[in-house]
């Protein structure tokens, strides 16, 4: 497990110690912290097998490193890792398993997720009782700085001042000791001696400092509770992903909690730092890391994905025209799309939905139509649909009738995709069909079975007068089943597989 910071290490080693007690996992630790001796026992511990996971920093890419059999790497905050980084964990083992997390995923892994080269899972339930942070963008000022930490003491709450320059973080934490001077302030930044900044971190920890004045070394790995109030000096200075980590270090606890981005009102703001700023302020919801994430990637551009430049071209086409060109090209080398296949447009009068009684998240029902979809898809299994409806009623209990339509009207969808139509559509009280072009023998079927229907040739189109009964149209189900019938009977299905194929005629066979 790779993490960017020692403070980082030492957690993750708690909780991977806590939760492997009862099982024979041998998990160490690898950073600076550790002694020389130590860190020979470690590498030893590697190379033999005798180590199960090794938690570190950095210290894991340097060279001698070698694992005896290396199986799954995750990587935690995966935006503090660049290119060469990556390089290297792929050199120690071909095949590795790789998990990488993050809050703010860096453009490059994102734009690989959402264009589907790689996979993406996303979190976004808080823990319990948390509460959206109060974000505040605008024009540094000291009145605003000291009523921000005399609001925080009032309510025993502690503060983070970032102040991202080494050289003056000492005139800052002087200047706010006179805004507030019953404050009890302390400084900390990654130039102090390790046990200097250590301790200050611990009395921190236990409530001896009110106000912290920090550099970004805050910025990954820090768990307060008790500080809920954030303020950056220089917001416009930050790049967005640190923006939105930053804004993490408070919120942690039950306590509403409150950001604010300042800017020195003296010097004009470029149009990059405004776009950051005004992303920040717009996303201020629990989850919302995944929208900072995606503007960041449309800001930047992904760069050269198989090579180490950074600099991106996505401004030269567009964010969306450019998602779209990657994901037809990579639907294309999977073989997830026919060459020239065209979408298909089916829309019947029945009513096809997931209700929000049977759901009520919004994600959740995305998430089912998403998976719906990917179901349909003509190069899915065959029972795929099947398995979303399992799914859905395992989760939420017996299908309502407008579910348990929508379902039949994706095996329709597939149905018409294999078949090659572009067009399924009620038109008024007839049903149109394209393309199709029918064979005579097709047309006088046609004419037997569905005296009432025309075939225009010349448009390669198919119009067909939907059933009424007494003066009314159909249930949903069988309008649905109508359709259906009227396209197995109108054109051939397509070739099953060789596979399916030797599946439906077993039975045939055993009768």
């Amino acid at each position: 497990m790779l993490v960017p910071t020692t403070l980082l290490v030492r957690q993750h080693l708690e909780t991977f110690s806590e939760r492997f007690a009862g099982f024979p996992v041998h998990t160490r630790a690898l950073s600076r912290f550790q002694s020389d001796k130590e860190v020979r026992e470690t590498i030893k511990g590697l190379a033999d097998g005798t180590i199960d996971m090794v938690i570190g920093t950095h210290r894991i890419l340097t060279e001698g490193m070698v694992f005896k059999d290396l199986g799954l790497v995750i990587i935690d905050e995966e935006q503090r890792f660049g290119v060469e980084h990556k390089d290297k964990l792929k050199k120690l083992k071909t095949n590795v398993d790789i998990l990488s997390m993050s809050a703010t995923p860096i453009p490059r892994t994102l734009e690989m997720a959402v264009t589907g080269i790689r996979e993406m899972s996303t979190l976004a339930t808080p823990p319990e009782d948390r509460h959206p942070i109060l974000t505040y963008v605008g024009p540094n000022s000291d009145r605003q700085i000291a009523a921000a930490i005399h609001r925080e003491m009032l309510r025993e709450g502690q503060v983070f001042f970032v102040h991202n320059r080494v050289q003056s973080i000492s005139r800052v934490a002087a200047h706010i000791a006179e805004l507030v001077p019953d404050a009890r302030i302390a400084v900390a930044h990654g130039q102090l001696p390790e046990h200097v900044l250590e301790q200050v971190i611990v009395d921190f920890w236990e409530r001896k400092f009110d106000v912290l004045v920090s550099t970004t070394i805050i910025e990954t790995g820090l768990d307060i509770p008790n500080a809920n109030t954030l303020i950056i000096d220089r917001a416009d200075k930050y790049g967005l992903s640190q923006l939105h980590q930053l804004r993490g270090r408070v919120g942690r606890g039950r306590e509403r909690a409150y950001a604010y981005f300042l800017y020195d009102e003296g010097k004009p703001l470029s149009e990059t730092a405004h776009d950051r700023l005004s992303t920040i302020a717009a996303n201020n919801e629990l989850g919302s890391g995944m929208q900072v994430a995606l503007k960041d990637l449309e800001i930047r551009g992904a760069g050269n994905l198989l090579g180490g430049e950074q600099s991106g071209h996505i401004a030269g086409v567009g964010f969306d025209l450019y998602l779209r060109m990657i994901g037809e090209a990579v639907s294309t080398f999977r073989g997830d799309v026919a060459e020239g296949q065209t979408e298909l447009r089916l829309e019947l009068p029945v009513d096809a939905h997931i209700p929000e009684d049977y759901v009520d998240s919004e994600r959740l029902r995305l998430e089912a139509y998403q998976k719906l979809s990917s179901a349909t898809s003509p190069s899915s299994p065959d029972g795929q649909i099947d398995q979303v409806l399992e799914e859905l009623t395992d989760r939420y209990g017996e299908p309502p009738e407008q579910v348990t339509n929508l379902i039949t009207v994706s095996k329709l969808r597939r149905l018409a995709q294999r078949t090659g139509l572009s067009e399924v559509v009620a038109m008024g009280s007839n049903l149109r069909v394209a393309p199709a072009n029918l064979p005579d023998s097709i047309q006088v079927r046609l004419k037997r079975l569905y005296p009432s229907s025309k075939y225009f040739a010349a448009a390669a189109a198919l119009s067909v007068p939907m059933p009424v009964v007494n003066g009314e149209s159909l249930p949903d189900a069988e309008l649905i089943a109508w359709v259906e019938n009227l396209l197995a009977a109108i054109f051939p299905p397509p070739p099953a597989p060789a596979s399916s194929t030797a599946a439906a005629t077993a039975p045939l066979a055993a009768e």
